[in-house]
């Protein structure tokens, strides 16, 4: 049993599309609203995909980095703060909270794309040479 919870945490963390698609069939067939099953389902992968760049940064480059990611996420937040104290003129906890882990989401998804691609096209290269 241990194995198999193993294996799937380690799924979830290789692939976060699975998180995303998992949850958001369940999330749509449950709430039938289209809007609020991606916006849930971007919300429980966000920390998946954070886990996954972290991993991805550590197979290329065998580094462990997790603290420079914790760092970029600080560094999103503040960004996500400044902008909604111009754009409100209030800081309102939830909203902020709400934009820091969407603006996150968007991130780590460009950021674990970009490592996919280059550390498949590193592996090819590797292998042709």
């Amino acid at each position: 049993m241990t194995n198999f919870i193993a294996g799937v945490a380690a799924t979830f963390i290789m692939l976060p599309f699975v998180v995303y698609l998992l949850f958001f069939i369940l999330i749509k067939q449950i709430t039938h609203n289209h809007k609020k099953a991606v916006q849930m389902a971007m919300d429980i992968s966000t920390i998946f995909f954070v886990f996954s760049v972290h991993y991805l940064i550590s197979v290329i480059w065998e580094l462990q980095l997790f603290w420079i990611l914790l760092v970029v996420l600080l560094f999103i937040a503040i960004f996500v703060v400044l902008i909604h104290y111009k754009v409100k003129g209030e800081i309102i906890f939830g909203k902020i909270m709400k934009g820091f882990w969407r603006v996150s989401f968007a991130f780590f998804l460009l950021i674990y794309i970009g490592l996919v691609t280059y550390g498949l096209i590193q592996r090819i290269v590797q292998s042709v040479i």
